[in-house]
């Protein structure tokens, strides 16, 4: 994947307003900060990877917020959010899918099965919807959910658990350009961050902002964290990402994640994770190189 630290470039097709985020859709997303992280479990599950499972968590939740005048607030919020998220997107498994690396846990494994049965398996193994739960949300019937989980299940139990994790391939020059991103980060030598950096480059900050990068506080965001923090090259899913660190009780730990998309030697899209916590926790392999950090602190 030749001048692409991303699995996708970067695009997910996201319709976000630009620039600093509206404080309506803020409140929003502060409302349903409670399931916030249980879909974005399911959809890291659809997609095998957390940070693709982010992406859609974001189209759903803005199709949602579009769509808050048809809720019915005397339902669940949960499963019409997962509605959404399902029917915003067809997930497809990767040519290799990631399996059992972290153990033989369902919802580690489901990249196996079909699209329908994975949403069936998981809905009700992981998330323990009823039956009619999950033929509204999959568009089915009882019986339809029933074969598909019979289905699924069966499939599941004869999957041998030797699976490791596939890897994007990253070009030579693309993981120096990641080294070095992480080293002038780590300095805080914010012009020569700039340096490698596309002058139309886009940024999005989950939940914060969405546009160009040179039009965002970006930097200067970063200098006023309170607290100790570093980044550190590292992997996501198979994915080469930044990981943000902060210490922890045994040493450094990682807190989320950064995807950077490069173009012609260049960076040219930044995707920030910051407010996305349980992207970590989610993913089902995670690598940090110390040795890099620890060089460019």
């Amino acid at each position: 994947m030749k001048n692409d630290l991303s699995p996708n470039n970067g695009a997910s097709g996201q319709e976000v307003p630009a620039g600093r985020l509206e404080a309506r859709y803020l409140a929003f997303l502060e409302t349903i900060a409670q399931v916030r992280p249980s879909l974005h479990r399911y959809c890291a599950r659809m997609t095998g990877s957390a940070l693709d499972g982010e992406d859609v968590v974001q189209e759903a939740l803005f199709q949602a917020y579009r769509k808050l005048e048809t809720f019915d607030d005397t339902r669940r919020l949960e499963p019409w959010l997962f509605r959404i998220a399902v029917v915003e997107r067809d997930f497809t498994p990767p040519v290799e899918p990631i399996g059992a690396a972290l153990g033989t846990a369902v919802e580690h494994l489901v990249l196996i099965l079909p699209p329908k049965e994975r949403a069936c398996v998981l809905l009700k193994d992981v998330f323990d919807y009823s039956l009619e739960e999950i033929a509204e949300l999959v568009e089915s019937t009882v019986g339809g959910v029933k074969a598909a989980l019979h289905r699924g299940r069966s499939k599941l139990a004869a999957q041998p658990i030797s699976r490791q994790p596939a890897r994007a391939p990253i070009a030579v020059e693309d993981a120096a350009l990641l080294r070095l991103y992480v080293e002038r980060f780590n300095r805080r030598d914010w012009a020569g961050v700039r340096e490698l950096i596309a002058a139309d480059a886009r940024l999005l900050v989950v939940d914060r902002f969405a546009g160009l990068l040179k039009e965002s506080p970006y930097f200067g965001t970063y200098d006023r964290i309170a607290g100790t923090w570093r980044m550190a090259v590292g992997e996501v899913d198979g994915a080469a990402v930044v990981i943000i660190q902060q210490p922890g009780a045994d040493g450094w730990i990682a807190r989320t994640a950064v995807r950077l998309s490069v173009r012609d030697g260049r960076i040219v899209d930044v995707r920030d994770y910051w407010f996305c916590p349980w992207l970590v926790s989610a993913a089902a392999a995670l690598h940090v190189d110390e040795d890099n950090a620890d060089a460019s602190s």
